[in-house]
């Protein structure tokens, strides 16, 4: 036998070495060139202005932008896809209900259906980029997110599904978690302060934090809005630390910081100061090195609820803090380019997949480190030789 397995390794060993290196099918972020500047949008055509804020002097910048459950024109968002592509703009996508057709006041809770819908959907896309970001709702700490229902255990539950659900399709899906409303108060039914909705969401689903790839954060300098930038409190600009270290500390893994929203109001402060406070914020608070974007919002509201918060006057003018964030120095960002991106505007996908994706599996989130090839092969060519 141990002559046998002799002759066996010196036959095979050197084949070992042209076996595939499997690892984890996403990729880290932040292993490569990172432009981390980015900004929220509401609409796909606001694509050609976005890159003039996110990409001067620097390349492949980021923009968040919601996808409504009744809002999947295949044309519509391949054409964005693919403008994305050829733009060099990196799509975080965040999953929205509609608002509830018995209560407008609130946005439709959603359901493991509505995260299936959407995985089959956007799997049906050719994206830009390797990793397809993906956030599982929003601010759903306040019950008006949720159906008017506040409950961290139900949350939990479908982003555990959603996991599940985009992950069975495409491994380069990434999942972040839905940022939170950092303001929250504590009011029972209403609202509830992030980190103990963090806390009941572990409670309900052990580990949660270790299944998703991203946390996502809402900066936003509360309170009001308005807050100095160099004030590093759990409601601040700073409030992502509090969240990253509480993440790792239910879950045991430091996750990457996606930051979807933050920005100051312009009903409450000038225009020139709340360009001072970016800067500083930018070179002296938003440098922790797991902070992959920073995603200013917002590009372009038009009228209110959301023109406070503008970088596009009504007329069409970029603002002062716009000007302020495109001088900002940026890197040429790097990620690994799809190949079959850049598709013509009229070429979209074949039509959806069927739903087949079993609702009740839970999916187990794969090891970090590489798969030691040699090891394997050796456990499986002894199990067969004895």
């Amino acid at each position: 036998m141990k002559r046998f397995l002799l002759i066996a390794l010196i036959v095979f060993y050197p084949a070992l070495f042209l076996l595939p290196n499997f690892s984890f099918a996403i990729e880290d972020p932040l292993s490569l060139p990172n432009n981390k500047i980015g900004v929220h949008i509401l609409f796909t055509d606001e694509l050609a202005a976005a890159v003039q804020l996110v990409n001067s002097n620097g390349d492949w910048g980021y923009v968040t932008i919601p996808i409504q459950a009744g809002d999947k024109d295949l044309g519509k968002w391949q054409k964005f896809m693919n403008d994305a592509g050829k733009l060099h703009i990196i799509p975080i996508i965040r999953l929205a209900t509609e608002g509830d057709y018995f209560n407008t006041s609130v946005w439709r809770k959603p359901t493991e259906e509505d995260a299936l819908d959407f995985a089959n959907f956007l799997n049906s896309l050719v994206w830009p980029v390797k990793n397809r970001y993906i956030v599982v709702f929003n601010e759903v700490n306040r019950s008006d997110e949720w159906g008017g229902n506040l409950n961290p255990k139900e949350y939990a539950s479908l982003l555990n599904y959603a996991v599940s659900a985009f992950k069975s399709l495409n491994e380069d899906f990434f999942i972040i978690s839905s940022g939170l409303d950092n303001a929250a108060p504590n009011d029972f039914g209403k609202y509830m302060n992030e980190y103990d909705y963090m806390a009941k969401m572990n409670e309900a689903v052990p580990g949660i934090f270790g299944i998703i790839d991203g946390l996502g954060s809402h900066a936003y300098p509360n309170p009001g809005f308005s807050g100095m930038p160099h004030i590093l409190t759990s409601q601040s600009i700073y409030s992502f630390n509090f969240e990253k270290n509480l993440a790792f500390r239910l879950s045991g893994k430091n996750l990457p910081v996606f930051i979807t929203e933050t920005g100051w109001s312009k009903e409450i402060l000038p225009e020139s100061q709340i360009a001072e406070y970016f800067k500083y914020a930018f070179k002296y608070v938003w440098t922790d090195k797991d902070i992959v974007v920073l995603s200013y919002f917002l590009l372009e509201a038009g009228t209110k609820p959301f023109s406070q918060f503008s970088l596009i006057n009504i007329d069409g003018d970029h603002n002062q803090i716009f000007l302020t964030i495109q001088e900002i120095s940026k890197i040429k960002g790097k990620p690994t380019v799809n190949p079959d991106a850049y598709l013509s505007p009229s070429t979209v996908p074949k039509n959806l997949p069927v739903k087949t994706f079993p609702k009740k599996i839970q999916y187990k989130s794969l090891p970090q480190e590489k798969v030691d090839a040699v090891e394997s092969f050796f456990k499986w060519f002894l199990k067969i030789s004895i």
